[in-house]
């Protein structure tokens, strides 16, 4: 077992412990593993595991695999054809809905301190055109501070944490941004936080003068490609392909590809129509999952039962921690069948742009599966 980097403290806030967590490469926990089931082949996601592994700077990937990867990671829709309805209904099979296993997960979760993990974008909020303006509505945000005060909660995002938090503005929240290479405790209003007034945690610090170098120059190369926008979210960078025209796309990735290639220290991953670069440390949303448990001093009970909520490929880390753990469960916020690890799967409203409709139908869900506990 080894020091993850440190714990330090926050001087703006005038934290007088810091904590040091030590985290091995392999799981921190002594429970069982459990298994993810298998799932079933033929959907959109299909070989996107071997195109991801193209996507390595160093590896000398091809232009189409990284287009490959982008139209897998990225589905516009899903035709309806007997096959793929057959196949959806196998998929649920193997991750059925959060709503109708309610009573199972009520059981599972008797007499266990439950601790909520939520992604941001496409779960808290909808996906949007512009990510400045992923704003989350009054009614999600009155829920997420319903669970705060039953449960501790964290706020898991690739989003920069001081953005994230100026989406949510609430202080009893953890959050982690930059996939968990950022994170800090609540301010106030917590009972779970082990005193003082917050704990920061960053993983990468040394990498921020790089960070911002890169930033500059793939806003300065993507300025030919129209609707690409590239996002500086401190410890990584987000480069949207959401308004970009399909046939532009190839161009992209290869402007992508050929500023990476000066900096083998970052490595490239993928999520919904977004290009992340992030450094290359063993650290993603799984890593601050199990980093937030220990802080929380949950990391070897038996009686917790943590539950993560997430749309996005780079949920998929948190997912399998929770498989690993064998304790809790992850939920698949998706419309379309995708290989995960989650157990469970909520369905994405069909028409997200109708931001109503998506704030009544999350805040409907996320109330109604844990009104049992509040």
């Amino acid at each position: 077992m080894t020091n993850q980097n440190v714990v330090v403290a926050d001087t703006n806030s005038g934290l007088n412990l810091a904590i040091t967590v030590h985290v091995t490469n392999s799981s921190i926990f002594t429970t069982a593993a459990q298994k993810p089931p298998a799932a079933p082949g033929g959907y959109i996601s299909i070989s996107r595991k071997k195109l991801l592994k193209n996507l390595e700077i160093n590896g000398g990937a091809r232009i189409n695999a990284w287009v490959d990867s982008m139209k897998a990671s990225s589905p516009t829709h899903i035709k309806s054809t007997p096959s793929v309805n057959e196949e959806q209904s196998s998929w649920i099979l193997h991750h059925p809905s959060a709503l109708e296993m309610f009573e199972q997960i009520i059981d599972a979760s008797k007499g266990k301190q439950i601790v909520m993990f939520l992604d941001y974008d496409g779960t808290l909020s909808p996906i949007v055109d512009d990510p400045d303006k992923a704003f989350m509505s009054k009614q999600m945000r009155a829920t997420v501070r319903k669970l705060a005060r039953f449960f501790p909660t964290a706020i898991v995002s690739g989003r920069c944490r001081d953005k994230v938090y100026n989406f949510v503005r609430l202080a009893e929240l953890y959050y982690a941004g930059s996939h968990g290479m950022d994170i800090k405790g609540p301010a106030k209003g917590s009972k779970y936080k082990k005193g003082g007034d917050g704990v920061v945690f960053q993983a990468a610090s040394e990498f921020l003068p790089m960070i911002d170098e890169v930033y500059e120059e793939l806003v300065e190369k993507t300025k030919t490609t129209p609707g690409a926008k590239v996002e500086n979210n401190k410890f990584c960078l987000s480069v949207h392909y959401r308004c970009v025209d399909e046939k532009k796309w190839s161009g992209l990735a290869q402007v992508v590809k050929s500023v990476l290639k000066e900096y083998p220290k970052l490595r490239l991953t993928q999520g919904r129509k977004v290009l992340e670069i992030r450094p290359t440390i063993k650290w993603d949303k799984g890593k601050a999952l199990e980093f937030l448990l220990e802080s929380l001093g949950f990391a070897n009970c038996t009686d917790v039962f943590p539950v993560y909520i997430g749309d996005d490929r780079t949920d998929e880390d948190a997912f399998k921690v929770l498989r690993e753990r064998g304790q809790g469960f992850g939920i698949l916020v998706s419309k379309i069948p995708k290989d995960t690890s989650a157990s469970y799967s909520l369905q994405e409203p069909t028409q997200a742009s109708i931001h109503h409709m998506y704030n009544c139908c999350y805040s409907a869900m996320i109330l109604f599966l844990f009104s049992f506990f509040l």
